[in-house]
C-alpha cells in the first residue's frame, strides 16, 4: 500500500479511537473511500458520521463492505473480532494502524516523534510551528489540538508529522526521513519483558530512519550511545548537558534558551508550564529549523501555541460552599515521570495553597509493576484521591494482582496523604469534601478521568487566577525539588 490511496476501499475497526479517527480522515484525503465500525456512538464517531463516513455500531460481519480492499486494525482490536475474521475469510488485506501510517509517509518527508512520554505535546507544537512557518504539513496526533484542527490535519505540503508509538514495537512499521526520540524509560511492561527490550525496540526504530535522514536523540537517554549506534542516518542530541548538540537552558522569567553548542539560536517564553514542556518545545524548534523554518518564525509560533486537550488543560472551576472558585486542571499523565513533572510544573506556575489530585491508574499491569514509582511521583500532590484502576488490555490475573488501595498504601509509606474512591462519582464527592479556597484540583490519568474534571468544574470562564506572590505548601516543596 502506497501513499496515494485512490481506488482503495478501507474499513477501520475501532474507527472512533483517537488515532483511528484521525487516520481515517488522512486516508480519505489521500483518495481512499473509508468506513468503519465501533462499539458505540461517541462524540468522535458522531463527528465522523457528520463528515460522511459510514459507521457500523453492530460490528457484524455482514457490515463489512463487499468491495473492501483493506481492513485497518490496531492493537486494541482482538484477533477474533467478527469483521476481522470475515475479512480474512474473504481474502481482504488486514493492515495495521502503523502500517497504514507508514504508507502515508512514503511519498512525503515523514517526521516521526517517539519517546516514552511527551510525544503528543511535541508533535502538536511542531505541527503548529510548521503551519505558521508555511509548510502546510499533514499531521496525525494522539490528542486533540484545536489550534491545528483537531487530531489530524490533511495538509498539502511535502511534510507529514506523526507520533511514533513504541507499544508492541508498532513504530517499527515507520521509515521516517526525520525522527526524534525524546526519552526512553520503563513502560508497557505488558509487552516488553524489561528495560533492555525497550532500549532494543528504540534502537530498531532508529535503524529504520532513512540512511540520508536525520535523528534527534535525547542526550540524557541512559542508553543513548547504543541507540545512536543502530542508526545509519545523521544523529544529533538535545538536552541540558554541555555535551549535547543542542542545549536547552531555563532562564529567569519562564524564558527558554536554545543553543547549538555554545551558540544561542533562539529564546522564547514557554507557553506551557514545566521544564519537560520547555524540552518538548525545544525539540519541536530544532526539528522545524531542520525542515527549513527560520528562527524568526519559530519563536513567535512557539510562544503562540495554545496547548492541547488533556495536557495541563484548564477545564473550569469548582465552587466551594463559600462560593470561592477552585481551579480544575486536567492532564493525561499516567507514567511516573510525567506525573511528577506535571504536578511540579502546575505547583510552580500557579502557587496554590494545596494541590489536590484525583489520579486514575492506567492498567493493572502497569500499576503493579510500577507501584513504587507511581507512589513516589504522587507525593508531589498535597492530597491524592485514587480512583479505581482503568482496565486496558489487562488479563484476569492482572486485575486480581493489584488494587487502588495498594497504591494508597504505598503513598502513605512515603509520607503522602491519599484515599481510595470506589468510583469516579465517589471520587468527585471526596474532592468536593477536600477542596478549600486557595486550593487547585488536578484530575490525572490516561483513561476516562477527564469526565470527573468536567463534572467537578461548574464554571469555565478564564484560566486559573492564583497569585504567584504567596507560594503555598505545594509551591514551596516544588521549589526544593529538581526538575525531571
Amino acid at each position: 500500500m502506497q501513499g496515494d490511496l485512490h481506488g482503495e476501499r478501507l474499513h477501520f475497526l475501532g474507527i472512533g479511537g483517537t488515532g483511528m479517527a484521525g487516520l481515517t480522515r488522512l486516508a480519505a484525503a489521500r483518495g481512499a473511500r473509508c468506513s468503519g465500525s465501533d462499539a458505540g456512538r461517541s462524540p468522535r464517531v458522531a463527528a465522523l458520521e457528520r463528515e460522511g463516513f459510514p459507521v457500523d455500531l453492530e460490528q457484524s460481519p455482514a457490515a463489512l463492505p463487499s468491495d473492501c480492499t483493506g481492513l485497518v486494525t490496531s492493537a486494541a482490536i482482538p484477533a477474533d473480532h467478527p469483521q476481522r475474521r470475515a475479512a480474512e475469510a474473504a481474502g481482504v488485506r488486514v493492515v495495521t494502524y502503523p502500517e497504514l501510517l507508514g504508507a502515508l509517509m512514503r511519498d512525503r518527508t515523514g517526521v516521526a516523534v517517539a519517546g516514552t512520554h511527551g510525544k503528543s505535546s511535541t508533535t502538536a507544537m511542531l505541527a503548529h510551528v510548521l503551519v505558521e512557518g508555511g509548510l502546510d504539513p499533514a499531521v496525525l496526533l494522539g490528542a486533540n489540538c484545536p489550534q491545528i484542527g483537531g487530531h489530524s490535519r490533511a495538509g498539502r505540503g511535502a511534510v507529514m508529522v506523526a507520533e511514533a508509538c513504541e507499544y508492541a514495537r508498532s513504530f517499527h512499521a515507520l521509515t521516517p526521513a526525520v525522527a526524534v526520540i525524546l526519552n526512553v524509560e520503563r513502560d508497557h511492561l505488558d509487552c516488553y519483558p524489561g528495560y533492555p527490550a525497550i532500549v532494543s525496540a528504540f534502537a530498531g526504530f532508529a535503524a529504520n530512519v532513512e540512511r540520508d535522514g536525520w535523528l534527534l536523540l535525547g542526550h540524557d537517554v541512559p542508553d543513548r550511545d547504543a541507540i545512536a549506534a543502530a542508526a545509519s542516518c545523521s544523529v544529533e542530541t538535545l538536552g541540558t548537558s554541555p555535551g549535547a548538540t543542542w542545549r536547552v537552558r531555563a532562564l529567569d522569567g519562564g524564558v527558554t534558551e536554545l543553543a547549538r553548542g555554545d551558540t544561542p539560536c533562539a529564546r522564547w517564553r514557554s507557553p506551557l508550564p514545566g521544564a519537560h514542556m520547555a524540552y518538548n518545545a525545544a525539540a519541536a524548534a530544532v526539528i522545524a529549523h531542520r525542515l527549513g523554518v527560520g528562527w524568526n518564525r519559530i519563536v513567535p509560533a512557539i510562544e503562540g501555541f495554545a496547548g492541547l486537550e488533556r495536557r495541563s488543560q484548564h477545564v473550569g472551576a469548582f465552587l466551594t460552599a463559600s462560593g470561592d472558585p477552585v481551579p480544575v486542571i486536567d492532564d493525561y499523565a499516567h507514567h511516573p515521570t510525567e506525573i511528577a513533572a506535571t504536578l511540579r510544573a502546575i505547583a510552580e506556575r500557579h502557587h496554590p495553597d494545596r494541590l489536590v489530585c484525583a489520579f486514575q491508574p492506567h492498567q493493572h499491569s502497569r500499576t503493579r509493576q510500577m507501584l513504587d514509582e507511581l507512589a513516589e511521583s504522587l507525593t508531589n500532590a498535597d492530597r491524592v484521591v485514587v480512583t479505581p484502576i482503568y482496565d486496558a488490555r489487562d488479563t484476569e490475573a492482572d486485575r486480581r494482582s493489584v488494587s487502588a488501595d495498594a497504591l494508597v498504601d504505598a503513598i502513605h509509606v512515603r509520607g503522602g496523604r491519599a484515599v481510595a474512591a470506589q468510583s469516579l462519582p465517589a471520587a468527585r464527592d471526596r474532592l468536593a469534601e477536600l477542596l478549600h479556597p486557595g486550593d487547585l484540583a488536578v484530575t490525572m490519568g490516561a483513561g476516562d478521568v477527564d469526565a470527573l474534571a468536567r463534572d467537578l468544574a461548574v464554571e469555565t470562564a478564564g484560566p486559573p487566577n492564583i497569585s504567584p506572590d504567596a507560594p503555598g505548601e505545594s509551591a514551596r516543596r516544588a521549589e526544593a525539588v529538581p526538575h525531571e
